[in-house]
């Protein structure tokens, strides 16, 4: 009886610390997001000097109306999921959006980004994006209800993938 008390005990120890090792992994990562700090697979050392505009990859898509590979672009981060830091908005020269989340959910990012201007490698396409994920992502973003009451048709969008996210200034 007394070891099926000790085993018990050792069980529920067990599964407390990793439960708590376990939540200390959920959260955007520390960091103050100073410039020259990278995230992911990191970005070439030209990316800032061949890095297109919002604006031209926009045109871009629109043009080729398919995906773009390999491209690096800059702008300034206008959101962050506060959950994980695994997407990120970025302004567009009209005032919008546009969407960036990590490859492959294989790297994170700061809230300290918002604000930041950065350059960012990857690809990208326009997607049309569900009234359902709209509403994920407003959620995660800490969205007011109404907003995201508000949210009724699908959109479509320029979703980029990010390999490598870099802060310039």
């Amino acid at each position: 009886m007394k070891f099926k008390s000790l085993l018990l005990a050792v069980t529920v120890s067990v599964s407390t610390l990793a439960f708590a090792q376990e939540s200390k992994k959920f959260g955007p990562p520390a960091g103050n997001a100073v410039v020259g700090d990278t995230y992911g697979g990191g970005v070439a050392s030209n990316a800032e000097s061949k890095a297109i505009s919002v604006d031209k990859l926009s045109k871009k898509l629109k043009k080729d109306n398919k995906k773009v590979e390999n491209v690096a672009v800059k702008g300034t981060v206008t959101d962050v999921c506060d959950k994980k830091g695994c997407w990120l908005t970025i302004q567009t020269e009209d005032n919008s959006q546009f969407f960036v989340k990590m490859k492959d959910y294989a790297f994170f990012v700061p809230t300290a980004l918002k604000g930041k201007n950065v350059v960012l490698e990857g690809s990208a396409e326009r997607k049309v994006t569900s009234v359902d994920e709209q509403k994920h992502y407003a959620e995660d973003a800490k969205k007011p209800q109404s907003e995201i009451d508000a949210i009724t048709t699908p959109k479509e969008e320029i979703r980029f993938v990010a390999n490598g996210i870099k802060v310039v200034n």
